[in-house]
């Protein structure tokens, strides 16, 4: 800590963060170290493949994979504001960070974090239409809707992720400026400030409503809709597809949301450290990995524009050797 006193107020201005990171033995460090290295590669790389495919494959220019390419790129950029860092700091002998990356820091994982709630939304609703309204989908999910969806998205997070991050910047830190976490949490700092942090607490409780529970309820709507819809029509086929989809990309909505609820909405008093790390890795590293391989390389569509990739049909003249 860089203490800078303040004759005015006669406190210590906090002007850097010890981030304590993972609760490891030092001994396990060098193997948590490759596998969060493999865990965010895999993350950047399955991401990266996906956004390739989809614009290089025009019959892939649809709603659906405009929705993908865009939660892609936010699962690569949500995972690149805490894992590098966390890596660096595993391999420190001082786990640091200034206050104004860290400031910086919260304000893009707020931004991300809220940008994939969103999108998963649009994902889950662009499905209802498809399989609840087929005859009406082109109409329903037009460019114009579609492309304003994102737009929205975008806009949404970044007055949320803007908010938050100026409230924060009016407290003040005092005496302690140890953060119990791998990256700077809202809910940490919070609990660091000397300020009076009841605005705050009421922002979060406001608008984690909006940007959690009312995504979430919206996804488990949409896909229960879905299953009615299917199961309207009995088919062995229809049904296993149904339930291997929508099992599939429900499971990975749970994880998300379901830590995040735990973590910021339902606080308990007896969570651990450790056990709020191990919440928070679930939905920073573990979904943004497992997103490639639910919604995409599982589907027909993405397995074959990927073939045709790797068989050089869709590469343009423009970029071959």
């Amino acid at each position: 800590m860089k203490p800078v006193h303040d004759e005015n107020v006669n406190q210590t201005i906090i002007s850097e963060f010890i981030l304590l990171g993972l609760p490891i033995q030092p001994e396990l460090k060098t193997l948590f170290y490759a596998f969060f290295l493999a865990m965010y590669l895999t993350t950047i790389l399955g991401n990266m493949l996906i956004i390739l495919l989809i614009s290089l494959d025009s019959r892939l220019h649809t709603p659906m994979y405009l929705f993908l390419s865009n939660l892609s790129f936010s699962d690569m950029c949500f995972s690149s504001v805490t894992i590098p860092k966390l890596l660096i700091n595993m391999q420190s002998m001082k786990p640091v960070i200034p206050y104004p990356g860290c400031l910086t820091q919260m304000y893009f994982f707020l931004f991300f974090g809220d940008l994939e709630s969103f999108l998963l939304v649009a994902m889950a609703y662009d499905r209802y239409v498809a399989i609840c309204y087929p005859l009406h989908y082109t109409v329903m999910m037009n460019p114009k809707l579609c492309n304003s969806l994102v737009v929205l998205s975008w806009v949404l997070t970044t007055f949320h992720a803007l908010l938050h991050t100026l409230l924060m910047s009016q407290l003040s830190f005092c005496d302690n400026n140890i953060i119990p976490h791998f990256f700077c949490d809202m809910s940490a700092l919070l609990k660091l400030t000397c300020s009076d942090i009841h605005i705050n607490e009421l922002v979060i409780f406001i608008t984690a409503g909006l940007i959690i529970v009312v995504p979430f309820l919206l996804i488990v709507t949409s896909y229960a809709q879905i299953l009615s819809s299917i199961l309207r029509v009995p088919s062995v086929r229809g049904i296993r597809k149904a339930f291997s989809t929508c099992g599939s990309h429900l499971s990975v909505v749970s994880l998300f949301y379901g830590t995040i609820i735990g973590l910021y909405l339902c606080p308990s008093a007896n969570n651990s450290t450790l056990k709020e790390t191990v919440m928070s890795i679930m939905y920073t590293v573990v979904t943004p990995m497992l997103n490639p391989f639910i919604y995409s390389l599982r589907n027909q569509d993405m397995k074959g524009a990927f073939k045709k990739l790797l068989e050089g049909r869709k590469i343009p003249n423009s970029l071959r050797l």
